[in-house]
């Protein structure tokens, strides 16, 4: 076969129709750029904490040695136990208390510090989010995850950090923010600067960081532990920590992601194989004549076959590597914030996916563009000419003679009865256009959904406001806020609190509440528990299934809870606390994903026993008049308060500005490739009709009334497209909804399902036909816009 002939009809068509090369270059480069984005993201959201852990090195074990029973040596020796394939340490370990030298002071709870060298090492090697290593006493580089000290990451550098705890209280700056992969530590000094802060009388103690060989399960961990125990003085070790409880809780976090990319991706690969088969087939079939032309002068059916392919090959190519590159720019804000959130450094799009998504969605192309120019090969010239590109006569008509007795200008129902005469076309336009509606459709109701979600967790719309104790801190269940503490106890306990709120105009109702563990029959750990303190029904926690409690000796309880202990709505439950033991009704099961999967627990005050108990006031959920700005009352309510409390307004938890930025890009890109696909669709259409629209024109048809006719093309499968989408929609929002809870280990509220009201559903049955008309506008201008005697010619 002669390639010059092939390449000189290959670049006179890519030249000579120039939309149809624009459109599968356009379509290509969307669909590939989706594809790579949401398959990056993908992969990506199944392994980037084993993917971090590796590249920093992580410590499968980290151990907290006393360092009065073991010696440096003793300690180095554990470096060559067959077990281990590397070590550090040791570094010296304190516990500090520090305060805050900010808004009034800050008591922080007591934290872990280490005193290293450096960031780098064979063992947890630390990532520097912001600032720079420590040089000399007197400074403190800060873990990401230690708790909360005013502001972004940035904006710590520089704060003042009084160690109450250590001999002099002396205070150390902060010179930068750091990340270990498994949490090893809350704060990082220099060695000198470690001794200098233990307190006095405290024995000083060592921090060893240990890989193993095997460590890929519990159990593997707990053996390489037995050993690294033998292998030192009886006591030395006083306590470890493993890999495998960082894991498990990023993992529960990050697989919440999979089901709706998965989704997405799915909805974009099937519009893009219906998109491309409909702009190459549409080629084809407009070119018959053209390819009865080449088939008279000599072409062969191979070449007339190669021609074709290559001609959507070259654009669809060049689309390809466009999107790879399109999809990694789109990825970096959304994977670097992504891996903000769950705190597993950098992600990237892997390499696999870049080169297999191009490979992928070019073997589409040619497939789509092989069959019909396989079949163009086998016409002789002559039927290839006779075949020409109108539909047959007669197809349609019947349409034609029912819309025409409807009261609409004759140029509508001539445009909605033209997709009866090319069926096949019009049934691969209504697909495309239904996966573009079914996308927004969707995207509406998951980021519904995830409005209600993100609002049921933080109850940032109904708790405005939490003033926390932090004189001792120890972080409730929920995890609301990192200031949580337990005051001293006594009758006028927060009666301060109480005063400063009832002073404050803005306040509309507030509660007092502790974070207790309790002991039930039938777990062997301890449940976290919210135990309010007066009215709490007004605090946003949405239900499942039952009714908040109302009464003493009756309880809420999450997912988890029901999960593990078998319970039902309606049973009862022992609790034990404060050396008594209550029997309490489980009344309600209440959205609460925040223990990553954990049993929890809420009640009142009086079913735990109350002061009398141990329960003491640790924090104050406050709930605003409407209008009431909450970081200028927080900011009043500081002002009010003595040390000890602080007041700061509730925020969502930004995991969920992470996903609706990805529904978002991704809703658009598909939403684009749907437009295009009925771009195409509509300029094959033009084609095809050029002559009726030259003859149309001569008698008098106007701009205006050609391009209603051209749009009215493609309003009968928009609006059938968005009928369609809804239910599909609909179904595949609840059946996505409800497996991204499952991940994040919650069961959902029916009203986090029900998101449409009919109004709604009958307004985005109509995205379809925004869809289809946005896609049409483009061609039916330039069909308005043609003259009547180049139409005529056209045929």
């Amino acid at each position: 076969m002669k390639a010059r002939p092939v390449l000189r009809a290959v670049s006179g068509g890519v030249a000579r129709r120039k939309v149809q090369t624009v459109v599968v270059f356009t379509v290509l480069m969307v669909s590939t750029a989706s594809a790579a984005l949401g398959l990056g993201l993908l992969v990506d959201s199944n392994g980037p904490f084993q993917h971090s852990f590796a590249a920093q090195r992580g410590a499968d074990v980290a151990a907290s040695v006393d360092a009065t029973r073991a010696t440096d040596g003793q300690l180095a020796a554990t470096r060559r136990l067959p077990q281990v394939t590397a070590a550090a340490g040791p570094f010296d370990e304190v516990t500090i208390t520090p305060r805050i030298n900010a808004q009034g002071g800050i008591t922080l709870p007591p934290v872990t510090v280490v005193g290293r060298v450096s960031p780098g090492g064979g063992v947890d090697d630390l990532t520097l989010d912001a600032g720079r290593w420590v040089q000399r006493p007197g400074e403190i580089v800060v873990s990401r995850d230690s708790p909360d000290v005013g502001g972004p990451t940035a904006q710590l550098i520089g704060t003042l950090i009084t160690v109450t705890s250590a001999p002099g209280r002396p205070t150390l700056t902060v010179v930068g923010v750091a990340k270990s992969i498994t949490d090893t530590a809350d704060g990082w000094v220099t060695p000198a600067q470690a001794a200098a802060l233990r307190a006095p009388h405290t024995p000083p103690a060592a921090q060893m960081l240990y890989r193993f060989h095997s460590a890929a399960t519990q159990s593997q961990v707990t053996a390489d532990v037995t050993a690294l125990t033998r292998a030192l003085p009886a006591g030395a070790v006083a306590g470890t920590t493993s890999w495998l409880t960082v894991k498990s809780q990023e993992t529960r976090t990050i697989s919440i992601i999979v089901p709706f990319v998965v989704a997405f991706g799915v909805i974009g690969l099937a519009m893009s194989v219906v998109i491309v088969t409909n702009v190459v087939n549409g080629a084809v079939v407009s070119g018959y004549r053209r390819i009865g032309v080449l088939k008279s002068i000599g072409f062969t059916p191979a070449q007339v076959v190669a021609a074709y392919v290559a001609q959507v090959g070259f654009p669809a190519l060049a689309g390809a590597l466009v999107g790879v590159v399109l999809g990694n720019v789109l990825s970096v804000p959304l994977l670097s914030q992504t891996a903000t959130v769950y705190g597993v450094g950098r992600l990237l799009v892997p390499a696999s996916v870049d080169i297999g998504v191009p490979l992928l969605m070019c073997a589409l192309v040619g497939l789509a563009a092989l069959l019909p120019a396989l079949r163009a090969g086998r016409l002789s010239a002559v039927a290839a000419i006779a075949t020409g590109r109108a539909p047959r006569a007669g197809r349609g008509y019947a349409a034609h003679r029912l819309l025409a007795w409807l009261p609409l200008p004759r140029p509508v129902t001539i445009g909605l009865a033209d997709p009866f005469a090319r069926l096949g076309r019009t049934a691969v336009t209504v697909a495309a256009v239904m996966f573009g509606a079914t996308s927004v459709v969707f995207a509406v109701g998951l980021d519904s959904s995830l409005n209600k979600a993100s609002n049921g967790q933080s109850h940032a719309a109904s708790e405005q406001v939490q003033v926390a104790a932090v004189m001792h801190v120890g972080t409730g269940p929920q995890g609301k806020t990192g200031k949580v503490s337990q005051p001293t106890p006594g009758p006028s306990q927060g009666q301060p609190v109480v005063a400063a709120l009832q002073a404050l105009h803005g306040t509309l109702h507030f509660t007092a509440e502790d974070f207790p563990m309790v002991s039930l029959s039938g777990l062997t750990a301890q449940v976290p528990t919210e135990a309010f303190r007066g009215d709490a029904a007004w605090t946003g926690y949405d239900m499942i299934s039952g009714r908040w409690y109302r009464a003493p000796g009756e309880v809420v309880v999450n997912t988890a809870f029901l999960t593990q202990t078998g319970k039902s709505v309606g049973d009862r439950v022992t609790i034990t606390f404060g050396g008594r033991q209550t029997t309490a009704r489980i009344v309600g099961e209440a959205f609460d994903p925040q223990g990553r999967g954990q049993p929890a627990m809420i009640t009142s005050w009086q079913t735990l026993g109350g002061t009398g108990s141990g329960l003491t006031v640790q924090q104050y959920d406050v709930g605003l008049r409407p209008g009431t700005d909450p970081v200028a009352y927080s900011e009043a309510l500081n002002h009010a308060l003595f040390p000890g409390w602080f007041a700061s307004a509730n925020s969502a938890d930004p995991f969920y500005a992470t996903l609706t930025a990805l529904i978002g890009t991704l809703t658009l890109l598909i939403a684009i490739a749907a437009g295009l696909g009925v771009l195409n669709t509509v300029v094959l259409g033009t084609r095809d009709r050029v002559y009726d629209l030259g003859v149309f024109k001569a008698v008098g048809m106007t701009p205006r009334q050609t391009m209603a006719m051209v749009v009215c093309w493609v309003v009968g499968a928009g609006l059938a497209a968005g009928v369609i989408a809804v239910p599909v929609s609909t179904i595949l929002h609840a059946h996505v909804a409800r497996a991204m809870a499952s991940a994040g280990g919650t069961a959902l509220p029916a009203s986090y399902i029900n998101v449409f009201t009919a109004a709604e559903l009958v307004l985005l049955a109509l995205a379809g036909l925004v869809i289809a008309v946005a896609g049409a506008l483009l061609p039916a201008g330039w069909a308005a816009r043609a003259a009547t005697v180049s139409a005529l010619r056209a045929e």
